[in-house]
């Protein structure tokens, strides 16, 4: 198996990199590696591998665990060997062989939690700026309604494994230069199960899982942003063994508004303007998401000015508040214009000059009445 790539490499970004600047190196590249946008071969590969390193280095604890131990599982131990392996050689394996005495070991007939889900949620701007009731489908593995779980035939029995007495496991002794070392292994006459089922459920084929259709109703809830991610609890693979369901975890795609641009909680909106409504001065209407405000544009306005709108961005996910509208004005210069307004504006400029100098008060007051036609 070939091994991960550092995930700051992955995204493109430093090590001592914001969270600001993980979300906007994982947005460009979701968007890029996307499967429902980029057909190339290898692109979901790194629209998972990316999406990977965005919800470690996202997340505060995940991130500092990461910088600290990398991939590997910090539970595990001495660098990876303290769980053994169900088919071949553990440490535990050489600890027993050195010092005497059993290890351990997970009993294959315990209750087991199921594993959890992942399922790709593509919603409207407007969707994840206010939230809504949905519905989904998925398929997941259930416990099999036939046979109750337990992989047999209605009426008939399951029995232990005579071969390794239910344990799920025989030993292997080898011998090796260093003397006699027992390796422990998973029972091939049961498949580390520790049961032998003599007649199987038609149903599940002695699984005891079926794989279902379900459908989930689910939150989203207002704020969500493009990567984040939902868990619903109890939603994932039914449990083993009588054991819990897994989790699923939603992760949210956010299509682009034809408008608004999103940037954390705030909003921003360019918003073009005529040459006259930034010298003059106008009040006018702008949008936002929550409807249509009022914005007084001074005179003498200059393009690219920022408005802020406070409160009128996005609620925040965590419930911290809400972010803020910003109103950036550009002025529109016009391709078609009729006479007059070639002469008003050759009028202008002829009063203008060609220093863009600050102009007097008196002059500013000559230039308004001339656009004006006074």
């Amino acid at each position: 198996m070939m091994s991960k790539r550092d995930y700051y490499e992955v995204l493109g970004v430093s090590k001592t990199a914001s969270k600001e600047e993980i979300r906007k190196a994982y947005r460009k590249l979701s968007k890029q590696y996307h499967p429902d946008l980029n057909k190339e071969a290898g692109a979901e590969e790194k629209f998972k591998e990316v999406t990977e390193a965005f919800e470690t280095l996202s997340d505060e604890t995940k991130r500092a665990q990461y910088d600290q131990f990398g991939h590997a599982d910090p539970n595990q131990g001495f660098g990876g060997f303290g769980g053994g392996s169900a088919d071949g050689f553990g440490f535990e394996d050489i600890f027993s062989t050195f010092f005497g005495g059993g290890s351990r070991r997970r009993d294959p007939n315990a209750p087991r939690k199921g594993d959890d889900l992942q399922y790709s949620m593509t919603i409207d701007f407007m969707e994840a700026v206010f939230g809504k009731e949905t519905e989904i489908e998925l398929p997941r593995e259930e416990t099999c309604d036939t046979c109750d779980g337990t992989g047999a035939k209605k009426g008939t029995p399951v029995n232990t494994c005579s071969h390794c007495g239910g344990s799920g496991q025989i030993s292997v002794t080898q011998n090796t230069p260093l003397g006699q070392m027992v390796n422990r292994r998973a029972c091939p006459h049961c498949q580390g199960t520790g049961k032998i089922i003599p007649e199987k459920c038609g149903t599940c084929y002695g699984s005891g899982r079926v794989t279902k259709r379900k459908k989930i109703k689910v939150t989203i809830p207002a704020g969500v942003d493009e990567g984040q991610q939902l868990r619903v609890s109890g939603q994932g693979e039914a449990g083993i063994n009588g054991g819990p369901a897994g989790d699923l975890y939603i992760v949210f795609r956010v299509k682009d508004h034809d408008r608004f641009i999103r940037e954390g909680d705030d909003i921003y909106l360019e918003l073009p303007l005529t040459f006259p409504q930034l010298a003059l001065g106008d009040e006018i209407e702008v949008p936002t998401v929550t409807g249509n405000v009022k914005l007084k544009i001074p005179a003498g306005t200059q393009t690219g000015t920022n408005f802020r709108l406070r409160g009128k961005g996005v609620k925040n996910v965590h419930g911290h508040g809400t972010g803020d509208q910003h109103v950036i004005v550009k002025v529109i210069t016009p391709k078609k214009m009729t006479e007059k307004q070639k002469e008003l504006l050759r009028e202008f400029a002829s009063i203008e000059g060609n220093s863009p100098d600050e102009y007097s008060s008196s002059l500013f007051d000559k230039i308004k009445r001339t656009i004006k036609g006074d």
